[in-house]
Order: structure tokens, then sequence, then C-alpha cells
């Protein structure tokens, strides 16, 4: 192509690429045209390799986009847990629940275990996955998921909230069946339960078994009903070993120098209701 050993993009050109909102490929443009300067590239698959870049970089910022709007936390990645943590689970069921084929089943997956093993990371882990892969996910934890539709009922907006509960692909609760439930908590969990079996996939993090739920539920027959149409369409994820927490306290070798000025609130992003 006759290129320089460092390519200089015409500033027509960059302006051209904004136009078309394309502005991002002229960070990396010059590097590539280097690249198929020294592999003698045609020109088609110069224009194949920019472009994928591209693509590359909107599925990340949409992924993103649909963790952040999941409430998903950013360091709960799948590749970011620590391997040398005392923990124990099925290798090779976490091995297919990674694949997700459970959310093209819509079945579903409870995670059980002691308090600080991990339960948490591994299903917003999972919801990283599924963010990744195009899916839509809602991460919430019980006790703030059934005060939100309590609250919900003062205003009206109960059957807009259950409809946001239900449509996601992905509805991951956390910290499921820690106290008792009123009669109204148990027949939103049961409307919930109902709805989603067959239609989409929840993951539920708990520290009870599913057979101690029974015992949680206000009313001992919505809680039969409910208890049986999530267990029998759900994986068991269990995990045992010491408190994983430890690992995920901050460390400051890891946050580097201090900056010279107190950092500025960021702005909030306006999360949208599904």
């Amino acid at each position: 192509m006759g290129l320089p050993s460092s390519a200089v993009l015409n500033s027509e050109l960059v302006v051209a690429l904004k136009r078309l909102k394309l502005g991002r490929i002229a960070d990396t443009l010059p590097e590539r045209l280097v690249l198929a300067d020294k592999q003698d590239m045609s020109f088609d698959d110069l224009l194949l390799l920019v472009l994928t870049d591209e693509i590359a970089r909107r599925d990340d910022t949409a992924a993103d986009l649909r963790a952040s709007e999941a409430r998903l936390d950013p360091a709960m990645r799948l590749e970011t847990w620590d391997k040398t943590a005392k923990v124990s689970f099925d290798k090779r069921m976490l091995a297919e629940l990674t694949s997700l084929r459970f959310l093209e089943t819509h079945r579903h997956v409870v995670v059980l275990g002691p308090v600080g093993v991990g339960k948490t990371f591994v299903s917003q882990a999972l919801g990283h996955i599924a963010c990744r892969h195009g899916y839509h996910v809602r991460f919430t934890r019980a006790d703030e998921m059934l005060r939100t539709l309590r609250q919900s009922r003062l205003d009206n907006s109960r059957d807009a909230e259950m409809v946001a509960l239900t449509s996601v692909d992905m509805l991951i609760i956390d910290d499921f069946a820690l106290e008792p439930m009123t009669k109204e908590e148990s027949r939103d969990v049961y409307q919930l339960f109902l709805e989603r079996t067959g239609r989409g996939s929840m993951i539920i993090t708990s520290n009870r078994d599913t057979a101690e739920w029974l015992a949680m539920f206000d009313d001992v027959l919505l809680a039969q009903s409910a208890i049986d149409r999530f267990k029998n369409a759900a994986y068991d994820f269990v995990m045992e070993g010491e408190s994983y927490r430890p690992r995920l306290k901050p460390k400051l070798d890891a946050e580097g120098s201090p900056p010279p000025s107190p950092a500025q609130k960021p702005r909030a992003r306006s999360r949208r209701r599904r």
C-alpha cells in the first residue's frame, strides 16, 4: 500500500468518520493501516478488519450498557474470580451454566451455600456473560424487590413493576428467603415464580436449601406451588468452603497512587425501567 511506518490520518477523513458516527475508527485506523502495509493486505481485507473492530467496539459498549442497566457489579466477572479461593463447586455444572443453554430453555438456577462463599459473585458473573450475548438482565436483592413491590401498590404501579420483573430475559434475585414473608409478599413471589416458569430464567441465591423456603412463606399452599414450580425447573449450583469476601476487600497497593485532588462525583446516568 506504500504507507509510511506510522500513518497519519487526513483531517477531512476524521471529520467524515465522525459525521457517519464512526469516529472511534480513527483511534485505531493508523495502526491498522500500518499493519495492512506490512502484511500487504488487499483493500477488501483492510476494510473488513476496520469494520470488524468497529463491530466489536459497539458490541462491547452495548454489553456494558446492558450490565449497567442490570445493576451488575463490573468487578464480578468470571475472569476475575480468584482461583486460589478455597471454595468448592461442580465445575461441570458451571461450564453448563456459562453456556447459557438454561436461558434458551427458560430453566432456572439456584445458587446455594453458606454466607460469603461467592454466591452473589457467580450469579452476577453469569449475568455479565448473558449481557455480552445480547440478553437483558436485572439484578435485585430479594428484600429490595419485595419492598419495591410493596411500595408500588401505593402509587398503582405494581402491574408495571411486575411486568418489568417477568419480562426481562434473566432475573437475578440475591439472598432469597433470609426472613419470613408477609401474606402480600408471599403472593408476589408466587405470581413471579408462576409467570416466569417456562417463560424466562431466574437465578436465585440463598443460604437456605429450597426445602427450607416453605417456612418463609405466609401461605403454605402458595409456597408449595411456587417452590415446586421453581425447583423442578432449576439447576442446583452448590458452593462450599471459606468466605470469598476477604478477597474482595480493597487493598492500598491495588489502588495505585492517590490523585492530586479528590474525584468529582460522576453524573448519574438515567436508567430505563423494563
